[in-house]
């Protein structure tokens, strides 16, 4: 019987672990998506509009439209969508704190997605406002290199 080389379960393995961080960073729910390109092969691509609610926050829910590359590479994970996002956070009833709020000026990453195959990734940070009594959310784009200056912000009052 023969060994699977070592090369061949190490690529196997960093594929599983691809998947597995992929999965674990999903979105709590897709709303919806609007075709943008038609391709050929594999899927169109979209803007797709994803639901994040803080952890947090109970009642505090992000709504978080950007744009997912289609085709082949866009079917197996491995297109890099574009850095372009919009954000709108709202408060869908009574907000309840269930945790710690950062009040740090580098706030706290409250959601995170990866928009590529290993390097870069779509994070939604919140910030606390204690002047205005207000948390500030800003959705951004990561990547090991170099970010992208593209984001947008929103903000939910806490006193209703």
């Amino acid at each position: 019987m023969s060994r699977p080389r070592p090369s061949i379960v190490l690529l196997a393995s960093f594929g599983v672990a691809l998947l597995a961080a992929g999965a674990a960073a999903s979105a709590q729910e897709r709303i919806g998506a609007v075709s943008t390109t038609f391709r050929w092969v594999g899927p169109n691509d979209k803007v797709v509009i994803d639901r994040y609610d803080d952890p947090k926050v109970e009642n505090a829910a992000c709504y978080v439209s950007r744009a997912e590359t289609g085709g082949i590479g866009g079917a197996v994970g491995l297109s890099e969508d574009p850095s372009r996002f919009s954000i709108a956070c709202r408060a869908v009833g009574p907000l309840r704190m269930i945790g710690k709020i950062d009040e740090s000026k580098d706030g706290e990453v409250v959601f995170s997605e990866r928009t590529s195959a290993v390097f870069k990734a779509m994070q939604v940070t919140r910030f606390l406002d204690k002047t205005k009594n207000v948390l500030v959310y800003v959705v951004t784009s990561t990547k090991v290199i170099e970010g992208s200056p593209f984001n947008s912000i929103s903000v939910v009052p806490l006193n209703q």
